[in-house]
């Protein structure tokens, strides 16, 4: 918590879901549940708790998030054939600016995302993404499981990082699953 205001926040956050619920409190209440949820004997401590701390760190001018890779396809269906049936990846969403047109898509898998185009400009073909994770092994098994009948892949011991696992697709693209040495 940063700030009184925040307190506040929780308190009125608690009260709405409580009503919603059928279970009247008021707002002092609701100030006292949270004051004790923070391990202070009563709303006066948490208040004066929070007024003693050092006032915030000043947002930063730039937030910059997790970037996704674009990767260059060149036909559709090959592309769904690797990323979702082999890959093991989720269709997000696809976008096109007309009949005939480009694909963009965006498919996912345990939290990551690739951007997939067959817009020219947009990535060059023979790109490599490396991708952190963990389960090496039991992802490639899955790979092999599936007779796949254009790509076997296998893992190096001494990839850089760690067990790398990387897998080529249609495109020239390349992915990199790699699981930290221990």
């Amino acid at each position: 918590m940063r700030s009184f205001r925040d307190a506040k926040l929780m308190a009125r956050s608690l009260r709405e879901a409580m009503a919603a619920k059928q279970v009247p409190l008021s707002h002092s209440e609701t100030l006292e549940i949270v004051a004790r949820q923070f391990g202070c004997d009563d709303w006066n401590v948490l208040a004066a708790k929070i007024g003693e701390t050092a006032p915030d760190k000043p947002a930063e001018a730039v937030l910059l998030q997790m970037g996704i890779p674009i990767l260059r396809i060149f036909d559709e269906a090959k592309a769904k054939e690797f990323y979702l049936d082999f890959l093991g990846f989720t269709l997000d969403w696809d976008h096109r600016f007309g009949p005939n047109m480009p694909l963009y898509m965006q498919v996912s898998r345990s939290g990551l995302q690739l951007h997939l185009s067959e817009h020219h400009g947009d990535a060059s073909p023979g790109s490599t993404v490396f991708v952190w994770m963990e389960g090496v092994d039991s992802f490639h098994g899955e790979l092999i499981g599936k007779r796949y009948a254009y790509s076997r892949p296998g893992i190096e011991e001494d990839g850089p990082g760690g067990r790398t696992l990387e897998v080529p697709d249609p495109f020239g693209n390349r992915i990199r699953f790699c699981e930290k040495r221990d």
